[in-house]
């Protein structure tokens, strides 16, 4: 994983509930659950903080829709090159011949 300079940011964004129920899915927290949270925990968010916990909130809903697809590559992956392709295939076509 990639480092965390804010782990407060994830912590409170963890604790809220990553997403929220809207309709028949999930849908990213809301800036009406982003000032209920506030206001039942006395914890003031910077504007910066609140739309970086709404875009992470974001991300995470995003990531979670791609990842149902058998396809999808782990987010901390780099992307598949062409030579690892070749790889895959080569090593394939020695199994199945």
């Amino acid at each position: 994983m990639p480092p965390n300079p804010a782990p407060h940011i994830t912590d409170w964004l963890i604790e809220m509930g990553l997403v929220e129920a809207a309709g028949m899915g999930a849908a990213p927290i809301s800036s009406r659950e982003l000032a209920a949270w506030q206001g039942n925990t006395c914890v003031r968010l910077e504007p910066w903080e609140a739309r970086l916990i709404r875009k992470l909130s974001k991300a995470y809903l995003d990531e979670g829709r791609a990842a149902e697809s058998e396809n999808c590559p782990p987010p901390w992956r780099a992307p598949v090159t062409q030579r690892e392709l070749e790889i895959e295939e080569a090593q394939l076509r020695a199994v199945l011949g």
